[in-house]
């Protein structure tokens, strides 16, 4: 394996995670309640991660900014866009697979 400098794995990393946004963005189809099931995170969860990181490096993003950076718009906007109820189905596979806490 390549031996990576921090720099280029931070580099890396951040390329990755903004074609990953990007995606999301693109993938208005998926619901948030499809990723939650499928892969346990959804859009708000990596907007969470987003904005406890900056905080952590004492940048203070609120939870609005940090949807707003993941989303490419306001969160309201993008529910009233791309947001449908969620079926009974969706929401039992939620209850089944909701993160512990």
């Amino acid at each position: 394996m390549t031996e990576l400098t921090k720099e280029q794995q931070t580099e890396f990393e951040a390329a990755a995670f903004r074609r990953l946004v990007r995606h999301l963005r693109e993938r208005t189809d998926v619901q948030n309640i499809d990723l939650m099931n499928l892969a346990g995170f959804c859009r708000n969860c990596l907007s969470n991660w987003y904005r406890e990181a900056a905080n952590e490096a004492g940048v203070l993003l609120d939870k609005e900014a940090s949807r707003d950076i993941i989303y490419g718009m306001p969160y309201e906007e993008w529910r009233a866009l791309h947001q449908r109820e969620a079926s009974d189905v969706q929401k039992a596979a939620f209850e089944v697979n909701r993160p512990k806490e």
